[in-house]
């Protein structure tokens, strides 16, 4: 039991460095400034929080695992907002990205989340030209043929 809360807390440093260190590393002024844009940031957080608090408990409940790379679910996860979204867990944390720096008004945080957005976009696109290759033996490095197999990415 102690070790299954252990992972869950672990699973728990990848989001943290990208929503807390990352901002807190790249963004010297934390000045909030009230007005439209902090309602409108602090909306996209409270929904990335939501989206990613449903991604965790799913992964949990139904995968029997987590969302780190080294305690990967057991079963696949399918269900709740895995059957519209490929990745949920990344979109709510570009949403918080984007709350983020709003809230802060922080063009900082604005291109982090660019960048963030382009590494997770090529791993994906290289995780699955990988898959591709070695179910059928050959990598055309076509991105068109990496999604004729039906799938969403």
């Amino acid at each position: 039991m102690m070790k299954n809360v252990l992972k869950q807390i672990f699973s728990f440093i990848l989001p943290v460095t990208v929503l807390v260190l990352v901002p807190l590393w790249i963004e010297k002024d934390f000045t909030i400034r009230v007005g439209i844009n902090l309602i409108f940031g602090l909306i996209l957080i409270l929904a990335g929080l939501n989206v990613m608090v449903v991604t965790i408990s799913s992964f949990i409940r139904i995968g029997k695992g987590t969302l780190a790379p080294w305690s990967p679910t057991q079963k696949l996860v399918i269900r709740g907002l895995y059957q519209y979204v490929r990745n949920p867990m990344i979109l709510g944390v570009l949403t918080i990205l984007l709350g983020e720096s709003l809230c802060f008004w922080s063009k900082s945080i604005l291109n982090g989340q660019g960048l963030f957005l382009s590494s997770i976009l090529f791993i994906l696109l290289f995780m699955k030209s990988q898959i591709l290759k070695k179910d059928s033996g050959r990598n055309t490095g076509n991105i068109k043929d990496m999604f004729q197999d039906g799938s969403h990415g």
